[in-house]
């Protein structure tokens, strides 16, 4: 582990992000990982692990001052998001969710929503981003939810699926088409729906391959009437919040990802070092060695662009999209094979769950489909090399 632990422990934190970071290992340990296995058997919220997380006031740190927050770097929130992805998947996206849907609202809404909204963020509600519906899923401008201006409301028609925290959150950032625009680039806008609004619906929560724990659901609109004072922006405004609002969030899932690769190589360190064959440590034949030296090297500079990216994000760069996009495609890729190869090396062990090498694979499956499948991050960075 000395490779990996060198270049985590080169991050040049200040003493209050340290202090942090180590409260938030605490909570993993202690807390979150303890639950983890039972989560995902069970398919149980993990009500317990949210509110551990708000006991340190988490949401907090990507919360303006101003709003009832603590606001630390892009790169701080990065590393909780795998601290916790780590030690259970499930409660990693359910704390990541908050950000991809709440960051929006603080970069592109005015003072009197943040006000009003995002404190009940700050003090830990949870947050939902409702983009995906049945007939728009990588092309999300195929979207066929209506928002119709009336008086001093906006009547919302439609349906969403596939929303993480559907059944349980607190806001809702809400994509659709304004309907007196024409244009179906044009016409999509954003508003931010508030729980329990009549009309509103949870149709179903899906049964997954993994992230049992984490809420995916089907949300319909039937009639639901928001204050116009909702509308974030203005009508027509929707598509440049939307592709910003990915831009970090992609990093944030090539966080969660990052997270469940760790927890995967640190697993075959671990086993490799304790499982005999043949009188040897698993560890002493060279062929494991190879893998794993193979592996770790893929890890570090994983780890190495992650915090570039964050760089990037902290210091202001305004054009970030295309970094954001391979962050997360090289996380999501390395989450699955190294996770695949960690149930190989556990061998028959590895397809049981006495050991939580086949729950890590399950789990890194959707991060190579969620924000973005990567054969779309492979069309978008593809295309950028295009001469104009």
């Amino acid at each position: 582990m000395k490779l990996l632990d060198k270049v985590l422990r080169a991050r040049s934190w200040d003493d209050q992000e340290r202090l942090v970071l180590d409260s938030v290992q605490r909570l993993a340990d202690e807390v979150i990982a303890p639950n983890a296995a039972h989560i995902d058997a069970t398919g149980e919220f993990p009500w317990a692990n949210v509110k551990a997380i708000n006991d340190l006031g988490l949401n907090a740190i990507f919360v303006p001052e101003a709003f009832g927050g603590t606001p630390m770097s892009y790169g701080l929130y990065l590393e909780i998001v795998s601290i916790i992805s780590e030690a259970c998947a499930s409660t990693g996206i359910i704390y990541a969710t908050n950000f991809h849907g709440m960051k929006p609202l603080i970069d592109f809404g005015h003072d009197e929503q943040r006000a009003r909204l995002l404190p009940r963020i700050a003090q830990g509600g949870l947050g939902a981003l409702a983009i995906t519906e049945p007939t728009a899923g990588s092309d999300a401008t195929g979207m066929k939810t209506s928002f119709t201006p009336d008086g001093d409301d906006i009547v919302v028609k439609g349906s969403k699926i596939f929303i993480s925290n559907g059944d349980v959150a607190d806001l809702y950032l809400v994509f659709g088409k304004w309907s007196e625009i024409d244009n179906p680039k044009a016409a999509i806008s954003a508003l931010i729906l508030e729980r329990g609004a009549e009309g509103f619906s949870v149709i179903s929560k899906e049964k997954k391959m993994g992230h049992n724990g984490s809420s995916t659901c089907a949300l319909a609109f039937d009639g639901v009437r928001v204050p116009r004072a909702n509308l974030i922006g203005g009508p027509g405004d929707g598509l440049k919040i939307l592709l910003a609002s990915l831009n970090k969030s992609r990093p944030s899932v090539a966080a969660h990802a990052r997270g469940i690769a760790r927890a995967a190589f640190r697993d075959m360190v671990a086993y490799g070092n304790a499982r005999h064959q043949s009188g040897r440590a698993v560890l002493d034949f060279q062929g494991n060695q190879f893998m794993l030296a193979d592996l770790a090297g893929e890890l570090v500079m994983l780890e190495r662009w992650m915090d570039y990216v964050a760089g990037l994000v902290d210091g202001g760069d305004p054009d970030f999209g295309l970094e954001a996009s391979l962050a997360k495609l090289r996380a999501s890729d390395l989450a699955m094979k190294m996770t695949i190869e960690c149930v190989q090396f556990h061998g028959g062990y590895g397809y049981c769950r006495d050991y939580r090498a086949e729950r890590l694979m399950r789990d890194a499956k959707i991060t190579q489909i969620w924000e973005g499948t990567n054969q779309i991050l492979l069309l978008l960075i593809g295309r950028s090399f295009r001469s104009r």
